[in-house]
């Protein structure tokens, strides 16, 4: 007999309701009774990450070392599946000039196939299917997300299933000015050697106290795509990919 799924989700970092988000990522691993899921706020726990028949990150600017970075790189590398969700692409540096996006980490980028840089003011934009073929987006309608658009450089060759289209201003970021309109992924797939990560850049979330010590107390809940139900199918479609389930709806 087969043993149990081992999921490690890695949840925690910086600017985010990681509290909110862990809880809602936790009840839809749940609904698979075969999975038992390891929780990591960082990637320190190198065992844990090499016990893991699949990956599922929700971060930002959690920053790992050289021996973390590889031991990632290494988990994709030998035939595994990461489900990577918003900002764990994202490193932030706050300077006088405003947030940059310091490219500290080459490797991980290759892996994920990104690297955020920056992202306009939180408003709705449409999010459209690239490839509706796709089982992970066959049947998903155009949808309206008051979400971060997540404008990101690019790395590798990406299949990109959802995306959007931007051109104009992100205030307080350096790179600030972003031309076009061009189109941005909004969920991609991504190989690299043996292994597969499937990035879903929706999701951002935020309570009162998380901006701290930038802020003393932010003005506003903010939870942005989790409200939609469209985003909680793309989630369900994301964990069934990454389990290696054939069927994806």
């Amino acid at each position: 007999m087969a043993g149990p799924l081992r999921a490690l989700l890695v949840c925690g970092g910086k600017y985010h309701d990681f509290d909110y988000a862990r809880v809602e990522l936790l009840k839809l691993l749940g609904e698979d009774p075969d999975v038992r899921t390891a929780v990591a706020s960082d990637y320190r726990d190198l065992e844990a990450i090499a016990r893991a028949d699949f990956l599922v990150t929700y971060t930002c600017d959690v920053r790992p070392s050289p021996d973390e970075e590889k031991a990632l790189a290494e988990f994709v590398a030998g035939g595994r599946r990461w489900l990577a969700l918003h900002g764990t692409n994202a490193f932030l540096d706050f300077t006088p000039r405003g947030v940059a996006a310091p490219r500290a980490h080459p490797l991980l980028a290759r892996v994920l196939g990104s690297q955020f840089v920056a992202h306009p003011p939180i408003q709705p934009y449409r999010v459209t299917v690239a490839d509706p073929s796709h089982p992970l987006v066959e049947g998903v309608l155009p949808f309206d997300a008051d979400d971060e658009l997540y404008l990101c450089e690019l790395h590798g060759e990406l299949h990109v299933l959802l995306e959007t289209h931007f051109s104009g201003e992100a205030p307080g970021f350096v790179e600030a000015s972003w031309p076009g309109p061009a189109p941005h992924p909004v969920m991609y797939l991504h190989p690299y050697e043996r292994g597969e990560v499937l990035y879903l850049t929706l999701g951002h979330c935020r309570g009162r106290w998380d901006m701290r010590p930038v802020m003393e107390e932010y003005p506003r809940v903010e939870r942005c795509s989790w409200q939609l139900p469209v985003y909680h199918e793309l989630l369900r479609r994301g964990l069934r990919w990454a389990r290696g389930r054939e069927g994806l709806r």
